[in-house]
């Protein structure tokens, strides 16, 4: 049997519900070594994103990746105090984590993302799951960055689907469009995964149930707090379940499941003040004709996965379980959530 290969990653984040989701598939996926995190203010700001972040670590027994604490407010105006009616108060569905022993990495996010460019060159993947504002900040630092990083996956953006956050806008662009536009713009090879397809791929209670009766804490602390975000989801699918926008980056990004229909094309993002304003704008008029090549293009849009993404999952974030009950059977404490 092949032994997967493994990629270092450095993770860009917001930690709200599925940004948790999303950083427990990487440490339990082997293809992904996680060496930094950073934090944006989008569901949270970026301090109470951070506190989310290192709780989570320490809960999943990975208390020695850093945590950067990254950019407060986007590259133009101000953080707009998030989102708890979808997340809770604190992020996290009002879950309360132990508070972790470690602290905050003395960089910013954007200075710990150009290190580990330069430290792993042409082998690092970012992936990107809340506004953009740290990765903007890390072109800016330093502008061959694109040149050091293997691949970048962002979700964000509503390339045919509605908006989430206005009738066209996804939130993590719309928080930061400058920011997005910059990203998008720079020289180097971007997945984007939009509404269109994350929207499409659904958790239901059943999944959130499997990952309650689990023996581990983490998967535990993750049906907990799924049940808030069951909660803001019902009044738009009807009933408790939930989209799967962060965790399903993560599994594309690591290839732990693979696009359908993902057409490379031209993408740009409207910074103007109307009502476009952080609509991720795709060239897909190629659709009538399969997708032909568009020259210049370097944005690969998923719109569709093979297979269904929730049993992936859940199977994934289950194998936090199994590995609490082997901590048990070797005579090991396993903490439950505070």
């Amino acid at each position: 049997m092949t032994t997967p290969i493994s990629h270092p990653f450095y993770l860009d984040c917001d930690t709200g519900i599925d940004d948790a989701l999303a950083l427990a598939y990487l440490l339990a996926s082997p293809q992904a070594d996680v060496r930094g995190i950073g934090t944006v203010s989008g569901n949270v700001s970026a301090a109470v994103g951070a506190r989310n972040t290192l709780d989570l670590l320490q809960l999943a027994g990975h208390a020695h990746i850093p945590v950067a604490l990254g950019a407060h407010d986007p590259l133009a105006g101000e953080f707009g105090g998030g989102a708890p009616w979808v997340h809770g108060a604190n992020g996290i569905g009002e879950v309360q984590l132990t508070t972790a022993s470690a602290g905050l990495a003395s960089e910013s996010a954007a200075e710990m993302l150009v290190r580990l460019a330069h430290e792993h060159p042409g082998t690092l993947r970012v992936l990107a799951i809340g506004p953009l504002t740290n990765v903007a900040e890390a072109l800016r630092l330093e502008p061959s960055l694109p040149a050091l990083v293997e691949e970048i996956t962002i979700m964000g953006g509503a390339a045919l689907a509605p908006g989430n956050i206005s009738p066209v806008a996804e939130a993590n662009i719309h928080n930061d469009p400058e920011a997005a536009a910059e990203v998008l713009a720079a020289g180097w090879d971007v997945t984007l995964v939009p509404l269109d397809v994350t929207m499409a791929n659904v958790l239901e209670e059943c999944h959130r149930q499997e990952l309650l009766a689990a023996a581990g804490p983490v998967p535990r602390a993750l049906g907990e707090m799924l049940g808030y975000y069951f909660r803001f989801y019902e009044g738009i699918f009807g009933r408790p379940c939930s989209a799967m926008h962060d965790p399903l980056a993560a599994a594309l990004a690591v290839g732990g499941v693979k696009a359908a229909v993902a057409p490379v094309v031209h993408a740009a993002v409207d910074t103007t003040d109307g009502p476009g304003r952080g609509q991720t704008v795709c060239d897909l008029r190629g659709s009538y004709l399969g997708y032909p090549e568009q020259p210049g293009a370097r944005c690969r849009v998923v719109l569709s996965l093979e297979g269904d993404f929730a049993p992936h999952l859940v199977e994934t974030l289950l194998t936090f379980a199994e590995s609490s009950t082997a901590a048990l059977a070797a005579g090991a404490a396993v903490p439950a959530p505070a």
